[in-house]
C-alpha cells in the first residue's frame, strides 16, 4: 500500500539532469522534503543541491547521512538517476566505471544508513538491441522483463550489472529496490522533432520505437518510493503507444519480418516494449503522449 507523501525525505541522484529534473519538480510539487546530489548545480533549482561525486563512497554516504550536511532528519527513500546518460560519447571504462561505481556507492551508503526504499535508472538499452554492432531483432514482442538482456556496449552493460549489484543488496538487507527499465525518454520539447521524424520509420528501429515522458517517469519513481511490499525487481517503464504514427503490425513486419512469437494481437500503435507490471504494480498510468 501507499503511504502519505507529508514531509517525507527523498534524495534524488543526477537531479540537475534532464530527467531528474523532472523528478525533482515533481516530488517537490507533490510536497516532498527534497535534496539533490549532483555534480553540477541544476538550471532551474526547484531543491537544495548538495554537490556530490557519486563515485565517492565517503561523499555519498556524508551526503545521505542525517546532519552530515546539515540534514535534520534521514531519507525516506533515494531515486538514483545520477550516471553518464548513454553510449558513445565517453570512453567505454570511463562508462562503466562510472555507472556502477555510483550505483555501488549509493546502495551500500543506504545499506549503512538505513534507508530502505531505492529507485534505480535502468534502461532499455540492457536489451542490447541499442547499441549492437550489428541490430538484431528481440525473440518476441511485446518485450517484457524476462527477456534475455544480451547487451555488447558497456553502457547496457552497466545497466545489468545494476540490476544484479540491486538483488545482492535486497538480499543482505531487505531493501526495497525497483529497477525501471526506461524507455527512450523525452522531456516535453523533445515532443515535436520526434512527429518530425515520423516519415522515416527506420530512424527509432533500435530502440523498438519507445519513448516516455520525463513527467510519466517523475510520477512512476514517487509512485514507487510510496508503494510496499515490492521487494528487488526490474520494471519496464515506457509509452503505452510507440513513437511512430504507423500502426505496430505494420513497423513489425517491415522493420522486424523475423519476429514470430506475437504475444499481442497489435491491433492498433501498441508498444513494442510491454509496461504491464509498472501498471499493474504501482497503478501507474501514462498521462503524456506524443499524439
Amino acid at each position: 500500500m501507499a503511504s502519505s507523501s507529508q514531509q517525507k525525505r527523498i534524495a534524488v541522484t543526477g537531479g540537475s539532469g534532464m530527467a531528474g529534473h523532472w523528478v525533482v519538480k515533481h516530488l517537490v510539487e507533490q510536497g516532498y522534503d527534497v535534496v539533490n546530489l549532483d555534480f553540477q548545480l541544476p538550471a532551474e533549482p526547484h531543491c537544495r543541491t548538495i554537490k556530490t561525486d557519486l563515485t565517492h563512497a565517503g561523499q555519498v554516504i556524508t551526503a545521505l547521512s542525517p546532519f552530515g550536511t546539515g540534514n535534520r532528519a534521514p531519507y525516506d527513500g533515494v531515486i538514483h538517476f545520477g550516471a553518464i546518460p548513454n553510449a558513445h560519447r565517453w570512453p567505454n571504462d570511463e562508462i562503466f566505471r562510472v555507472n556502477t561505481t555510483s550505483t555501488y556507492n549509493v546502495l551500500e551508503a543506504c545499506a549503512i544508513l538505513g534507508i530502505q526504499k531505492v529507485v534505480l535508472a535502468s534502461s532499455e538499452s540492457s536489451y542490447g538491441l541499442c547499441f549492437a554492432s550489428d541490430f538484431f531483432e528481440p525473440k518476441y514482442l511485446p518485450v517484457d522483463e524476462a527477456h534475455p538482456q544480451l547487451p555488447e556496449d558497456s553502457y547496457g552493460l552497466t545497466k545489468v550489472l545494476n540490476e544484479v549489484t540491486a538483488e545482492s543488496f535486497h538480499r543482505r538487507t531487505g531493501m526495497q529496490i525497483v529497477s525501471f527499465r526506461l524507455g527512450n525518454i523525452l522531456s516535453p520539447e523533445m515532443h515535436g522533432p520526434v512527429k518530425a521524424g515520423f516519415a522515416d520509420t527506420s530512424a527509432r528501429l533500435r530502440n523498438l520505437w519507445s519513448y516516455i515522458d520525463a513527467r510519466d517517469v517523475a510520477e512512476a519513481c514517487r509512485l514507487a518510493i510510496e508503494t510496499d511490499g515490492l521487494g528487488c525487481q526490474p520494471m519496464i517503464l515506457s509509452a503505452d503507444d510507440t513513437s511512430s504514427d504507423r500502426p505496430s503490425a505494420e513497423l513489425i513486419a517491415k522493420h522486424l519480418p523475423g519476429v514470430t512469437d506475437l504475444r499481442s494481437e497489435f491491433s492498433g500503435r501498441e508498444g513494442l516494449l510491454s509496461n504491464q507490471r509498472v501498471r499493474e504494480a504501482l497503478g501507474w498510468k501514462q498521462k503524456y503522449f506524443l499524439q
